[in-house]
């Protein structure tokens, strides 16, 4: 029951991340499923609820897609897709875990140094065929595409949108190829199940709490959360 309880919270609290930024639900939910599941039911969970909250947020924000962008990202995903799961397959699982924490720490102290980058188009296929290894390797393609993005500055609506339509290709196409190379099972698509009225409770409150939040503020929290969830799973991996 313990068990049960940790999971729908950490699902509410991704899901809430999620709406008020774009990327936040992969980002939270892969390093704590991690504690609570093999990688492959960890992984294969969270691209089932992120494919879900991207179909149900995309429709309302289409409008802000910077299709261009889209295209090269999604070219670019489908040379790292490949990549990705001969990672996943071959890795160890501690391995694993400790190069999640890793980029998570590294994705805070970026954002905290105000990282920069020029956006080019070789750059946008770069940034997508990263973000489509990570998917199919540990379930997480939102650091490239935020690093990317923030770098640049880019405008929040079209960066929210634009990472939530790559989102709907990446997760189909990284579901599918997890599927058929690693296979799947029961409690996996159990868990999702359940894990359903959680999310669409952690999105609604979401943009709640987003349009009281200061940007600024947000920020910070972000900042604070990331660097927590990589501290503590770099912690767990070297059983410190």
């Amino acid at each position: 029951m313990e068990t049960v309880f940790l999971f729908l919270c950490i699902i509410f609290v991704a899901s809430v991340l999620q709406t008020s930024t774009g990327f936040g639900f992969s980002i939270i939910a892969t390093p704590f499923l991690l504690m609570l599941f093999l990688p492959q039911e960890a992984i294969q969970i969270n691209i089932i609820l992120s494919l879900l909250i991207s179909i149900s947020l995309i429709w309302k924000i289409s409008i802000d897609i910077d299709f261009v962008i889209l295209k090269r990202f999604i070219i670019g995903s489908v040379l790292g897709v490949p990549f990705g799961i001969v990672i996943f397959i071959s890795i160890n699982i501690n391995a694993f875990k400790i190069g999640v924490s890793v980029l998570l720490l590294v994705l805070t102290l970026l954002l905290i140094c105000n990282f920069r980058v020029k956006k080019t188009r070789i750059r946008d296929f770069i940034v997508g065929g990263l973000s489509g290894l990570l998917t199919t390797s540990i379930g997480m393609p939102g650091p490239p595409l935020l690093l990317y993005f923030t770098g640049t500055d880019t405008e929040k609506a079209k960066l929210r949108a634009t990472t939530l339509g790559f989102y709907l290709f990446i997760y189909f196409i990284s579901l599918i190829t997890q599927v058929i190379f690693t296979g799947t099972n029961k409690l996996i698509w159990e868990s999702s199940l359940y894990a359903i009225p959680i999310v669409f409770m952690g999105l609604f409150i979401g943009q709640i709490i987003f349009k009281l939040l200061n940007q600024r503020i947000f920020k910070i929290f972000t900042y604070i959360l990331l660097g927590f969830t990589g501290i503590y799973l770099l912690i767990g991996s070297l059983n410190l």
